[in-house]
C-alpha cells in the first residue's frame, strides 16, 4: 500500500483514545488488561516506543506496533492493523518502522504469536523472526545490514 496514504510515527498521549479503538477491534488489548496511558508513557520512558499507523487525510490511527524494553531484549506487543484495513499491505509500513527501531537499539526482539494467527507469523517471519520451539515464541537474535 502506498505510504502517500498512509503513515508510521511516534504515539502522542492525545492519541490514546484511537489506539485503544485499534487494541479493541483487534482483541489485542486494552486499559481491561492493564494497557493503559500511565503503563505506556512508562515504556516509552524506559527505551520502548508505541508506533502508530495512521492515515495521511484523516489522521486515523488504523494500526500500531508497542515494543517494550528490559535493558535485555526488545518485546513486541500489540502489533496490528484494525480490521477494515487489513489485507492491503499496510503491515509492512508498521513493520519496517519496527525493525529499524530494532536494529537501532542492538537489542534482540521477541514477541509471541497465536499458533492459528498464520497471516501474522508470515509477515514475523519475513522479518527475520525465527520461531523458538514449543512455545511458540519468535525472535531476531542478529540483523542482516
Amino acid at each position: 500500500m502506498s505510504s502517500e496514504l498512509y503513515f508510521v510515527r511516534d504515539f502522542y498521549e492525545s492519541d490514546y483514545s484511537g489506539v485503544l479503538e485499534v487494541w479493541n477491534a483487534t482483541d489485542m488489548g486494552g486499559a481491561h488488561r492493564g494497557d493503559n496511558l500511565e503503563v505506556i508513557k512508562n515504556t516509552i520512558n524506559n527505551g520502548g516506543a508505541l508506533f502508530v499507523l495512521t492515515e495521511k487525510l484523516s489522521g486515523k490511527i488504523i494500526g500500531t506496533s508497542w515494543i517494550t524494553n528490559d535493558k535485555r531484549r526488545l518485546y513486541l506487543h500489540h502489533f496490528g492493523i484494525h480490521p477494515q484495513y487489513q489485507g492491503k499491505g499496510l503491515s509492512h509500513l508498521l513493520m519496517e518502522k519496527t525493525m529499524d527501531f530494532a536494529r537501532k537499539s542492538g537489542l534482540q526482539i521477541k514477541l509471541e504469536v497465536h499458533k492459528e494467527n498464520l497471516v501474522a507469523r508470515k509477515l514475523y517471519q519475513k522479518y527475520g523472526f525465527n520461531y523458538l520451539g514449543d512455545y511458540d515464541v519468535f525472535i531476531v537474535r542478529k540483523y542482516d545490514e
